[in-house]
């Protein structure tokens, strides 16, 4: 490779090279500004890339003193083809960028894949960092010209933007997942490239070949024939924005991720030449608030000041009018919040501003956007610095569909208590307050808030029925929780609508106090404080635990449950849904309706029925984990109580395992569903097999190892599920159809315990499949199934109902062939 500044042709330029002999080489390379750049013709745009244009084409200046910074690209789409799933404002690509020359008057640029820091680029280690570690390198451009006073260079962008360059562009994963091809030059083009202070906005339309898969006869076909446009046209155009951000040269102040608060967290790989080892330093997303200069005194002090640069969010203007004071409300309930942290003002909702020059799609905005959707859900992103958790932006996807799931929720849970929630068309105020509830939980994301689902589980199941308590305080501490609404309340009760909704609440404000109050301190000196000011706060305000987001083994961690009894709540939200069974075909009547609503919400009855149940089952086998710091007193793992557990067993027994009559309204099910539509049966079904899963027994087994006798046995689970659901067997009485069916898939689930030769072979699925072949646990099921066997055969001859008298002869040949196969 020739050096940088030659001709490439084996001589320097002004020089005979190795062509025609005598002849002298073309003068090549950059050329300066003034020789490049028509004055007529070009029209140049200031900001953080100055750009150029001229004769249809882009031009980057690329000043030295942003050769080797970082740059944050985020792509997003700002319309896209029908039928894709995805909606304009929605985020396609982000990366990390670098400008850096390179040989033969080249600029490169790399995409930066690890994030790892060393302290002192003096120092050795740094030397051994950058040699560990090459980023790959997307592009390379010629040096066109200089820039005016030689101080930077500049470069054809055009190609670059408009074709199909992954790191400006679409991911290779959602190519593939579209159906699209190779980009068609021809009709794909650059719309506009601006240019401000902090960012660099570039605006494209690209046309991608794609070839819808063909089906079978009478078949759709699969894969891109999803895209109408790749069965109508052969291609698909999709429009898209992507912003450049140039990333701090001294990056924020980073504060220590710790898992007894609930913050989104990044991390990078640390090197030190006084060190022994790497370290993994691990950190929260958050927001730069800083009180102004001025106001550092008084922000010490304990006064409350308004930082340096507010957090502010723009409502899309395609919002429809009425619901854009509630979600401005939603951004700005979180100011109570902020002032824990010493900030006043800190966070500001607002429209759009009308005839605006903004750009929705532009990376130094946030906003809700507002998707023409049928989705029902919202969500709440960021974009943020990956080497200290700086958020800079976010744009909040907010799906039309949302006030449908809104509605269902509220309807479910709060209409044996609010009349207001009793059809199916909510009045503006009430569903804006559910706009509102949503908002704000989509916002607390945004601020690097995570789900906690355990926030619930410290409010005494009785206190939700005390109107004075529950108007003050709120069902649950934390709206980041899915506490949805108040469905413990009974209609006697007489409590509001302030005691129904979800607020933002305790651990709320102490989480962003704890994660964004400012200090001046180093890294270190934070992170001990930050640990002291944990230890002290859980131990005066034990509600400030943060309990995850309800994935694991811990009862008090769930999605959509209440208070500290799942048992007792769920009482209250069976006699609650009763009531709603009872009046449903009034409740959903429309006009015209074909039962359509009925079928709906009955559906959604089901659901909250089993969302009830699974709640109770989780205490089963559950284990509590609650992290600590070692100067903390106590384990971290304990065993849910034995009584509880027990009590878990009992309730599943008397409303789910003993058939629940009320759910077999034949009013409705005989306008809704064919007798063949068993909903009731498949719902017991599924809540056994959770109880009786492989993955639960090994638990309980290994628990009553660790924690001993205090600790609910798998053989007494075992005991106590015969004892109710084979019932019938002591008193010769005839089981209902829903009972047999039952007494069925508990025989299946347990010979399903069984190793056999396909148990014992690895699974193909990503989802690791627990081998307990070597456990106790097929040794119980063993047992188990040859004391049941023994009980069904003596029973048979007690037994005068000729169908149970068949179907305890047919579960006694279930188990015989199982034990004693031939």
């Amino acid at each position: 490779m020739p050096p940088a500044g030659t001709n490439g042709t084996g001589g320097t330029n002004g020089t005979p090279g190795t062509g025609t002999p005598g002849a002298v080489a073309p003068k090549s390379g950059p050329k300066s500004f003034a020789s490049f750049f028509d004055r007529s013709k070009l029209r140049t745009e200031k900001g953080l890339i100055v750009v150029h244009f001229q004769d249809d084409k882009y031009y980057f200046e690329i000043p030295n003193a942003l050769m080797n910074k970082d740059f944050l690209t985020v792509t997003r789409y700002v319309r896209m083809t029908p039928g894709a799933g995805v909606y304009g404002g929605e985020q396609a690509n982000e990366n990390v960028l670098r400008f850096e020359k390179g040989p033969e008057n080249k600029v490169f640029l790399r995409t930066v894949l690890n994030v790892v820091a060393s302290p002192d680029s003096t120092k050795p280690i740094y030397q051994a960092v950058r040699n560990s570690n090459v980023d790959p390198i997307v592009a390379a451009f010629d040096i066109k010209a200089f820039n005016r006073d030689t101080t930077g260079v500049v470069i054809d962008v055009t190609d670059f933007f408009k074709g199909d360059n992954q790191v400006v562009s679409l991911s290779a994963n959602t190519k593939r997942q579209f159906g699209l091809a190779s980009i068609a030059s021809d009709r794909s083009y650059i719309e506009t490239i601006r240019s401000f202070n902090d960012n660099t906005e570039i605006r494209t339309s690209k046309t991608f070949t794609s070839v819808p898969s063909s089906g079978g006869f009478g078949q759709p076909a699969a894969g891109p024939a999803s895209l109408p446009a790749a069965r109508t046209a052969g291609v698909v155009t999709i429009e898209t924005n992507t912003s450049f951000i140039r990333l701090p040269d001294v990056p924020m102040k980073r504060r220590a991720f710790d898992p007894r608060v609930g913050f989104f967290a990044d991390q990078i790989s640390e090197f030190a030449d006084t060190a022994q080892r790497a370290s993994t330093e691990t950190f929260i997303a958050r927001w730069r608030l800083e009180p102004k200069p001025e106001d550092v005194e008084k922000y010490k002090r304990g006064e409350l000041v308004e930082p340096k640069k507010p957090i502010i969010y723009y409502i899309d203007p395609a919002t429809p009018d009425k619901w854009k004071p509630y979600l401005i409300a939603g951004i700005n309930d979180w100011q109570v919040a902020f002032e824990k942290a010493g900030f006043k003002n800190a966070i500001i909702g607002k429209e759009w501003p009308k005839d605006s020059t903004m750009s929705l799609e532009a990376a130094n905005y946030s906003a809700i956007r507002y998707l023409a959707s049928d989705i029902s859900n919202a969500y709440g992103p960021n974009v943020h610095d990956p080497r200290s958790g700086e958020i800079f932006e976010s744009h909040i996807g907010w799906y039309h569909n949302v006030m449908k799931l809104l509605q269902n929720w509220y309807f479910i849970q709060a209409a044996a208590v609010d009349p207001g929630a009793r059809k199916m068309v909510f009045d503006d105020q009430l569903m804006g307050d559910l706009v509102r509830f949503v908002s704000s939980h989509e916002v607390g994301h945004t601020l690097g808030l995570r789900h906690n689902m355990g926030s619930s589980s410290f409010t005494p199941v009785e206190k939700l029925r005390d109107k004075e308590w529950v108007e003050k305080n709120g069902h649950t501490v934390s709206i980041m929780d899915y506490a949805r609404f108040n469905y413990v309340a009974q209609p006697g009760d007489n409590i509001s609508r302030k005691g129904l909704y979800p607020r933002i609440g305790e651990y709320d404000m102490w989480a962003i106090e704890w994660g964004y109050r400012w200090t001046d301190k180093s890294e270190e000196e934070d992170r001990k404080e930050s640990n002291k000011l944990i230890i002290d706060r859980l131990s005066k305000n034990p509600k400030l635990w943060f309990g995850g987001e309800g994935r694991g083994n811990d009862p008090r961690a769930q999605t959509e449950d209440l208070s500290d009894n799942a048992m007792k709540a769920s009482d209250y939200g069976v006699k609650n849904l009763k009531y709603v069974v009872k009046n449903l075909p009034e409740w959903t009547k429309e006009e015209g309706d074909r039962f359509e609503n009925l079928s709906e919400m009955y559906g959604a009855v089901l659901s909250q029925f089993n969302r009830y149940a699974n709640h109770v089952a989780r205490n089963i086998g559950g284990v509590e984990q609650t992290y600590k710091s070692i100067e903390q007193a106590g384990d971290v793992y304990a065993p849910t109580p034995k009584a509880k557990q027990r009590e878990a067993v009992n309730w599943l027994q008397g409303q789910v395992f003993t058939t629940p009559s009320w759910l077999l309204d034949k009013n409705i099910l005989n306008k809704i569903a064919e007798p063949v539509n068993n909903n009731v049966n498949t719902l017991q079904t599924n809540v056994l097999s959770s109880v009786l899963s492989a993955s639960r027994l090994a638990r309980m087994i290994e628990a009553s190892e660790r924690f001993g006798s205090t600790n609910y046995s798998a053989l007494e689970l075992i005991a106590d599920l015969k004892a109710g659901i084979f019932s019938e067997l002591r008193t010769g009485s005839a089981t209902d159809m829903y009972r047999r069916n039952l007494q069925k898939a508990y025989v299946e689930r347990v010979i399903a315990l069984l190793p056999t030769d396909a148990a014992a072979t690895p699974s193909a699925s990503p989802v690791p499949v627990i081998n307990t072949k070597n456990t106790d646990v097929p040794s119980i099921a063993r047992g188990h199934l040859t004391e049941l066997l023994a009980e069904v055969r003596s029973a048979i001859n007690r037994t005068n109902d000729k169908v149970s008298k068949y179907h305890l002869m047919d579960i006694a040949q279930r188990i015989d062939q199982t034990l004693n196969p031939k």
